[in-house]
């Protein structure tokens, strides 16, 4: 992590917000992109010199007063508010670690009730991962459409390093850059503000992926997506068009994510993959 990421994003958010966005005149010789400080500051009610501190980091702990009226005037999303307050939450730590609880010890195993959800999805292919994306338990569904893609290799497979290290991904995933930033994203704000599991991995992927990992890790603006669709090339099956939905066991420290066949081709392809009649698997149209 960063010593100042909540500075980072502060000033990336100003940046990219528009003087008409904000309802201020554009103004001739603008040599700023997005909002000068002394706008911002403005329209937050807050004095410039301050905001120069948050956004130099030379203060890491505003109140949610300030945290509100910055969000407003740069026209956060819900997400981006969560990503602000928990930035804010890490910079309190790096300040006074003696405010923030040790990481929780990082799961390995489920419990018997995770693996048997795991199996009662079946043949929907469904998958247990903790938060630096080890794969914890899998139903067989989920080994037929990741085995081939060599996505289960290993003695213990993990999601970002098979993105990120094994050219095997490339071909698997047509939408490759969507899937690393959506796997970054979540190792970046899915998981406890001090965890020595992701600093390791995030350390090693920094030597063994190099820019293509750092450059998304140092990305403020990534958001993990619970739901979504994503399309797999398998050997086997073809080109499959996939629904996914991502179930939080937040006691665990884990996630189940279950994939759904988003169009009839791709769930008679995944019937054939696992060994099942015709319409066992029935597509689920996305929403909107």
């Amino acid at each position: 992590m960063s010593d100042n990421d909540l500075g980072t994003f502060l000033r990336g958010r100003r940046e990219a917000v528009t003087p008409a966005e904000a309802g201020l005149p554009a103004g001739p010789r603008r040599r700023t992109p997005g909002l000068r400080r002394s706008e911002l500051a403005t329209l937050a009610g807050v004095s410039v010199e301050y905001l120069t501190r948050l956004e130099q980091g030379r203060d890491r702990n505003p109140s949610a007063q300030v945290l509100g009226a910055l969000a407003d005037a740069l026209h956060l999303s819900l997400a981006e508010r969560v990503l602000l307050r928990r930035l804010t939450e890490r910079g309190a730590c790096a300040e006074d670690p003696l405010v923030c609880a040790a990481a929780p010890p990082l799961s390995r195993t489920v419990r018997p009730t995770v693996r048997a959800v795991l199996d009662r999805l079946e043949p929907t292919p469904a998958v247990a991962l903790n938060w630096i994306g080890d794969v914890l338990a899998r139903n067989q569904g989920f080994e037929r459409l990741a085995g081939p893609l060599g996505m289960l290799d290993g003695e213990r497979p993990n999601l970002l390093r098979y993105v990120f290290t094994d050219e095997r991904s490339r071909a698997a995933y047509p939408d490759w850059a969507d899937e690393a930033d959506d796997l970054v994203a979540r190792l970046r704000h899915d998981v406890p503000l001090r965890d020595p599991y992701v600093t390791e991995l995030a350390d090693e992927l920094t030597v063994t992926a190099g820019a293509e990992f750092t450059d998304r890790f140092a990305d403020l603006t990534l958001t993990p997506r619970r739901i979504g669709n994503r399309r797999v090339r398998h050997p086997r099956a073809g080109v499959l068009h996939l629904l996914h939905e991502t179930l939080a066991l937040p006691e665990d420290g884990q996630w189940i994510t279950v994939h759904l066949p988003a169009d009839g081709a791709t769930a008679a392809a995944l019937d054939r993959l696992v060994g099942r009649r015709p319409g066992a698997l029935r597509a689920v149209p996305a929403a909107g």
